[in-house]
């Protein structure tokens, strides 16, 4: 997943695309701790006025001062200023809280946001605790949305949008009920009254400068082995942390309203268009104001729906992408527009392998690979023999793999959800990773090997695909052929110190190079420049479409 199962509203509101990030008021640091694995380059800061906590926070975060937010001046060096600025319950305390929107709204970078949650002060338990007259001693004065939006209104700051925290809608709403006769009685209508009193906390999005709104939908395969996870699911995530982006996977077509300006992207995941059919789908597309690109990551021509007219589904997008150089040079026959996001991870995984040095569990997982392993399958069997109980099997999908090994040390699980795929590696070792020198193995990703170096899980790998990115003996180790997959499978399971070293090393280039955070800039920019040329573009997609309707 990208986010943890448990993760806050305030956690799946912080940019990914940030890089220097300041905690007002950071406590312990435990945010930004759950942020970290997600976004590993970022520079993070913080601010609190308890020195205990604050020794507890720098555990977790670059530079934390301990200071008055409001009385001391920041101790930061900021060249570039902070692209998210973080208020978590802490202006409903301060002095003068619009100062410090004022003083730290200068610290911005153009790009920059502040992510603010406050108390609201029309929370229903405030009134009924006022009304039994046992109210809270140090109770937050809180903001109402009228307050807050003026506080940051006059700072010179763009209201992106505005969230609740509600607790318990059910007994506001009894609450808001049983009041009715009094609320009306003031003339106020109980429903307005409800909705104002049900959230305990008002979350804001502001920006320091305008930026056109911009709404990415798309489809998805059925999520099998991850690619829809990868290429779709934890993208549509990571863009969607921008406060002026909305993202949503959906089959539906959302038409947009007349003069909204709301820059419109659809992207279709491995799309089948064919005939009439296909036809509609991007006429629908057009009809309702989207810019269509075709998300497409793997040989076209492997698939039986080129033979039957497929390629209108790259003729009759506006624009495509994909993961890999040779991929893009494959499809740039059918569509210049091209754009290479290369596969990446949202999140490290906590290592909780190599905990038993007597013990080396080798994972392998993967759809449809059987011509790519058997080759291999004699020299595995090999040294689990040699190896004993030494040498495990972690099988996940393939139970043709599985049957073959010659050893009472596996184990198997079905397809499962992505989670637990990842899971299972990061419980792991080694991973196996061969594929045969074909045109459509070397048109493959690299992502097995960045899913094994989230887990710090050494990659063992074909020369092919993976020769291009893995270091051989320095963030993995290549085989060339099985005498030489032999060799080096018998060196790691003797010598595990060695497959931990290249393990560690492979999460360290995952962290710095290979991470989903670091393409969400590139991939809104790259939608919003569609965006600003799609006259030119829609011009290049109606001529591309009567060129294939003439050869159809």
């Amino acid at each position: 997943m990208l986010f943890p199962a448990d993760a806050s509203d305030l956690l799946q509101r912080i940019p990914l695309s940030a890089g220097t990030i300041l905690h007002v008021g950071c406590g312990d640091g435990s945010l930004l701790a759950a942020y970290r694995p997600m976004n590993p380059k970022a520079r993070f800061l913080g601010i609190e006025h308890n020195s205990e906590t604050a020794t507890r926070a720098a555990l977790h975060l670059d530079e934390v001062i301990v200071a008055d937010a409001e009385a001391d001046t920041l101790a930061f060096d900021l060249p570039d200023g902070i692209d998210c600025i973080i208020y978590d319950g802490i202006l409903e305390h301060l002095r003068d809280p619009r100062g410090l929107i004022d003083q730290h709204a200068a610290l911005l970078s153009p790009d920059g946001m502040m992510l603010i949650c406050v108390a609201n002060a029309r929370y229903w338990r405030l009134a009924e605790r006022l009304l039994r007259g046992t109210p809270e001693r140090n109770a937050a004065r809180g903001f109402t949305l009228e307050s807050m939006r003026e506080n940051c209104v006059e700072a010179g700051l763009i209201v992106c949008d505005v969230t609740t925290r509600t607790p318990d809608p059910e007994a506001a709403a009894s609450f808001a009920a049983a009041l009715a006769p009094g609320l009306l009685g003031i003339e106020v209508d109980p429903e307005i009254y409800a909705d104002a009193a049900a959230a305990s906390h008002l979350i804001w999005r502001v920006s320091k400068e305008p930026r056109t709104r911009i709404r990415v939908s798309g489809s998805m395969l059925n999520p099998v082995g991850g690619v829809s996870h990868v290429r779709v699911v934890y993208p549509f995530l990571a863009i969607g942390t921008d406060p002026m982006v909305t993202a949503t996977i959906t089959h539906q077509v959302s038409i947009g309203q007349a003069g909204d300006g709301m820059a419109r992207i659809f992207v279709l995941h491995r799309p089948v268009l064919l005939g009439e059919h296909g036809r509609s789908v991007l006429q629908r597309l057009t009809d309702a104001g989207y810019l269509i690109v075709t998300e497409f990551d793997d040989l076209p021509d492997h698939f039986d729906m080129m033979r039957m007219g497929g390629a209108l589904a790259f003729y009759g997008a506006h624009a495509l992408q994909t993961s890999t150089t040779t991929m893009a040079d494959a499809l740039r026959q059918y569509n210049a527009e091209i754009a290479v996001f290369p596969n990446a991870v949202g999140t490290l995984l906590p290592t909780s392998n190599f905990s038993d040095p007597r013990v080396t569990t080798l994972f392998f997982g993967a759809l449809n690979r059987e011509r790519d392993w058997a080759p291999f399958m004699p020299a595995l069997n090999a040294v689990a023999a040699t190896a004993g109980d030494r040498l495990r099997f972690q099988v996940v999908h393939d139970q043709s793999f599985f049957a073959a090994l010659e050893t009472p040390h596996k184990r198997f699980t079905p397809t499962c959800d992505y989670d637990t795929y990842r899971r299972l590696l990061a419980m792991s070792e080694i991973s196996f990773m061969p594929l045969a020198d074909t045109a459509f193995s070397r048109a493959k990703s690299d992502l097995k090997f960045i899913e094994a170096g989230s887990c710090g899980t050494m990659a063992l790998a074909s020369s092919v695909v993976y020769g291009n990115s893995i270091a051989d003996g320095q963030t993995g180790l290549l085989f060339r052929d099985p005498v030489d997959f032999h060799a080096k499978l018998l060196r790691v399971v003797a010598m595990p110190e060695l497959a931990r070293s290249l393990g560690e090393a492979a999460r360290r280039y995952v962290a710095a190079e290979r991470m989903l955070a670091y393409q969400v800039a590139p991939r809104i920019a790259w939608y919003r420049s569609l965006w600003a040329r799609r006259d030119e573009l829609d011009a290049a997609r109606r001529e591309r479409m009567r060129r294939y309707q003439n050869v159809a």
